[in-house]
């Protein structure tokens, strides 16, 4: 079986052909970095534009990579949800008018879960575990029953970590996208020269929830109360103890689910899950059994969407063409309404 994986639900522009839901034929990600760096963010209008001028030559190349015509396709699995509503339109758009010319199945897909399906490209993964997503625009904590049986059971309540990481950077003029950037000033730095605050959600419903905006104020606005008085107040030393306690955080709330619900096996996707301290604080954990996508397959792609999109097809489960772009999503939540 062969699917065709779309995604273009922020900035990057991708197509990817899975063979037999494990095999990746084709993996193509046009990255738009460069038109959004002058604004040290994403540009939604930008971002949509761009999709629509680039997403036939990506599927294109995905399919001329994968050596396939598009008649050998069994089905065409497309982001809809959440993201950035213009570019996600356009993914969606151009999926349903290739499927409806192929005449085969269309897939709506979460690229939530589809962040968190990423590892098991690689690995063989049993259910149920604990799923991290961290990324410019998601900080969940979830146990995955399956792979489309996933309970949030906590998240940010403001900005995302790797937006957080993004804002830091930016104040202090670092560069774009800070996720890297940081990672890379953190490797020379001194991550105990600013004791930074770490935010404490430990109540009721909210106990595995996180917030950055404490976190984020104090890097930029107020810095000199949690500064050491001896080290410089250099970029690497602010990126060192900056990245320290955000992911610190992280593991913290990661370790308080592991404990509660004694599972031990823990799933990471998303952009941030390249971040090198982060991979070594989940490796360190002990008792568990810790899984990273490769470093091609934490930022968005398609092959993480078409993978996900053959275990629908698999099943026999697929949408019909009023599918449609869903900027928010609301995930079922443990001890809420």
């Amino acid at each position: 079986m062969l699917v065709l994986g779309i995604e273009t639900s922020c900035d990057e522009c991708a197509a990817s052909v899975i063979k037999d839901g494990k095999i990746i034929l084709s993996n193509v990600i046009a990255t738009q970095i460069e038109e959004h760096t002058p604004y040290m963010g994403v540009v939604p209008e930008i971002a949509s534009r761009i999709h629509t001028n680039w997403i036939s030559g990506v599927v294109e190349e995905a399919l001329k990579t994968a050596k396939i015509e598009p008649k050998d396709l069994n089905g065409i699995a497309v982001a809809n949800r959440p993201g950035l509503s213009g570019s996600l339109l356009v993914g969606v758009s151009y999926a349903k008018g290739l499927a409806f010319g192929l005449n085969i199945p269309i897939i709506g897909i979460d690229h939530v879960k589809a962040h968190l399906f990423a590892p098991h490209l690689e690995y063989d993964i049993e259910y149920p575990y604990i799923g991290l997503l961290v990324s410019g625009g998601h900080t969940v904590i979830a146990q995955v029953n399956g792979f489309d049986d996933m309970e949030i059971l906590g998240s940010t309540i403001d900005d995302a970590c790797g937006e957080a990481f993004d804002k830091v950077a930016k104040y202090y003029n670092m560069g774009y996208p800070g996720g890297k950037i940081i990672d890379d000033l953190a490797k020379n730095g001194n991550p105990k020269a600013f004791d930074f605050p770490r935010s404490s959600l430990h109540k009721g419903d909210h106990k595995y929830d996180i917030s950055y905006s404490g976190l984020k104020t104090a890097v930029i606005n107020q810095i000199n109360q949690f500064w050491d008085g001896v080290s410089e107040k250099s970029p690497e030393n602010i990126a060192a103890s900056f990245q320290h306690v955000a992911i610190d955080m992280l593991i913290k709330r990661v370790e308080r689910v592991i404990k509660d619900t004694n599972i031990k096996r823990v799933v990471a996707g998303g952009g941030v899950t390249a971040n090198s301290y982060l991979r070594l604080r989940l490796k360190n954990i002990k008792g568990i059994d810790a899984y990273f996508p490769s470093l091609s397959l934490c930022t968005d792609n398609g092959a993480m969407i078409a993978a996900l999109g053959s275990e629908y097809l698999n099943r026999g489960l697929f949408d019909d063409y009023t599918l449609t772009a869903i900027s928010r999503v609301m995930a079922f939540r443990r001890g809420y309404p």
